[in-house]
């Protein structure tokens, strides 16, 4: 157990660092480069500290078992986990501007100019101009390897009078 104390709180507590910071940056749809990414494994390492941090201080976790304010808080805990597995966004399948996010992605470089109302080398030349390398039938995920901010900064140049 003395093993257990010398980590468990610490890697509770900078993993709920972890997930607080990029959890709201993603909330705000700031999160970028690998924010996602890390959030999802820090996840895996909170459960883990919070997991030994119950087992270290089990007989205090117990008694939260016999105070209503305490078993209030954890009951809405368990209806919010509940509520999160109810399908929203009717029969369209979801979030509609993370659809057209997603069809972004998936969509061609010169389907994303064409959009633009540029032609295809004028929309090339002008990603060029702004450094990104994009060729003629590379999707938008391929060119931006995934990250949302520089698919942004992608359509910025694209869609800019």
């Amino acid at each position: 157990m003395k093993f257990l104390r010398k980590w468990a709180t610490p890697l509770t507590v900078a993993s709920f660092l972890i997930m607080g910071v990029t959890g709201t940056l993603m909330f705000f749809h700031l999160d970028s480069g690998l924010n996602k990414l890390i959030h999802e494994w820090a996840g895996w390492v909170m459960l883990v500290g919070v997991l030994a941090h119950v087992v270290l201080n089990w007989r205090a976790f117990t008694t939260y078992f016999k105070r209503p304010l305490a078993m209030g808080i954890m009951g809405l805990g368990v209806v919010a986990l509940a509520a999160s597995f109810v399908p929203v966004g009717g029969s369209g399948g979801g979030d509609t501007v993370r659809m057209v996010m997603m069809s972004i992605s998936s969509a061609q470089v010169e389907t994303m100019i064409a959009l633009s109302g540029k032609d295809t080398d004028a929309g090339l030349a002008a990603l060029a101009e702004a450094g990104y390398d994009a060729q003629q039938g590379q999707s938008m995920a391929t060119l931006t390897g995934g990250d949302r901010a520089t698919q942004d900064a992608i359509l910025a140049v694209l869609f800019a009078q």
